[in-house]
């Protein structure tokens, strides 16, 4: 089993940037793959971003491609995710998520994740 706690979400104004981390424990080991969904208010969970948990590969959902980073530090076993030019549009619960078969880019999706933290809230005000 696999353990994920995010945090770092809160109030944001239009513009800003914001940094969230998803520390994962227990079996880290076992995971292929981390990554981050969003829902926001009335909508269904969304795929955000992933990356490779062994060598750093990065994909990106096109809707936030240039605005979102994701990253890892495998010492601390956290992923991280960094929002840039902040829009009321990205106001959501983050997820973070991890997989621990390998599964390709195009077909990570919500019912493919193994294990799930229990998200933080990001609210952008315009």
């Amino acid at each position: 089993q696999v353990q994920l706690v995010e945090s770092g979400g809160g109030l944001m104004q239009a513009g800003g940037s914001l940094r969230l981390s998803c520390a994962a424990s227990g079996y880290t080991f076992s995971i292929f793959t981390m990554a981050w969904f969003r829902q926001a208010p009335g909508k269904e969970r969304e795929f955000v971003a992933a990356i490779r948990w062994r060598c750093s590969s990065t994909y990106y959902a096109d809707s936030v491609n240039g605005r979102f980073t994701i990253s890892r530090d495998n010492a601390k076993n956290t992923v991280y995710l960094e929002i840039n030019s902040l829009k009321p549009e990205d106001t959501a619960v983050y997820y973070c998520a991890a997989d621990r078969s390998w599964t390709a880019w195009e077909s990570i999706k919500v019912t493919g994740m193994d294990s799930w933290g229990k998200g933080t809230l990001v609210t952008v005000s315009s």
